[in-house]
């Protein structure tokens, strides 16, 4: 990962640098996408395991 930023900091072609941005910011579109859609199911299992856990713990 530190071979790739190193070699996008010494870049100095301009095209190559723009699709690098393109791509990233493809990548965190997607990602937030993601979490906004699957965040309320993520939630629900966590309260899901946070109540069992309550419950084993009060026996």
């Amino acid at each position: 990962m530190t071979k790739l930023f190193s070699r996008f900091l010494k870049d100095e072609g301009g095209a190559t640098a723009i699709e690098y941005g393109l791509i990233a910011a493809l990548i965190s579109v997607v990602m937030v996408s993601v979490l906004v859609t699957l965040g309320p199911e993520i939630k629900a299992t966590f309260m899901d395991v946070q109540t069992n856990l309550q419950q084993r713990n009060s026996l």
